[in-house]
């Protein structure tokens, strides 16, 4: 299998290179980014439309505001409208924000809220559970952190991201052998 251009699946969002020779064997790695498919073409797709609809729902705000003071809706509150319509399509792009990024050395994850910047030789497995919406790394101080960038909805997107961390993490594990525990 040869990858040579974007990431996990084809989707270009950076330039990565991966080399398997026919017997597996990993032979030339360098950085891979994964993102999610479905909720970025979601979240891309329904942002615009929310900032439409906050526009069209500023331009309808004329006249009295329906209450007993006598208040009318101004210039402002039209603004007002059209702003927080940006504000709520920029809360809808933040699910399109995770991805992780990973070489031979360590991984890094991008989720919604916060990141990591880990090296591998603190992840002890990489996991995908059953029913779990993405995928998680298990550490070795028996923490767990989500992985957001690859999530259940994008079927073999994400089945192939979970197998190319994996596969980076037994580089990794081949590369730095843990010393044998020593005899008492």
């Amino acid at each position: 299998m040869v990858w040579s251009r974007g990431s996990v699946g084809g989707a270009a969002s950076g330039a990565w290179s991966w080399l398997r020779a026919r017997d597996g064997r990993l032979v030339d790695v360098s950085a891979v980014t994964i993102r999610p498919r479905k909720v970025r073409r979601v979240a891309f797709a329904v942002a615009p439309v929310v900032v439409v609809f906050f526009a069209v729902l500023a331009t309808l705000l004329t006249g009295s505001t329906g209450a007993d003071d006598g208040g009318v809706f101004q210039p402002s509150d039209q603004i007002a409208m059209v702003v927080l319509g940006l504000f709520v399509a920029a809360g809808v792009l933040l699910v399109a924000r995770p991805r992780v990024v990973a070489d031979e050395d360590h991984v890094k994850i991008q989720n919604i809220l916060g990141g990591y910047d880990l090296p591998w030789g603190v992840v002890r497995a990489v996991r995908f559970d059953r029913g779990n919406p993405w995928l998680t790394l298990e550490l070795e101080n028996d923490d767990v952190v989500s992985v957001m960038a690859i999530q259940a909805t994008d079927k073999d997107h994400a089945v192939a991201g979970a197998r190319t961390l994996r596969g980076l993490l037994a580089t990794y594990r081949a590369a730095h052998p843990e010393p044998a525990p020593e005899a008492l």
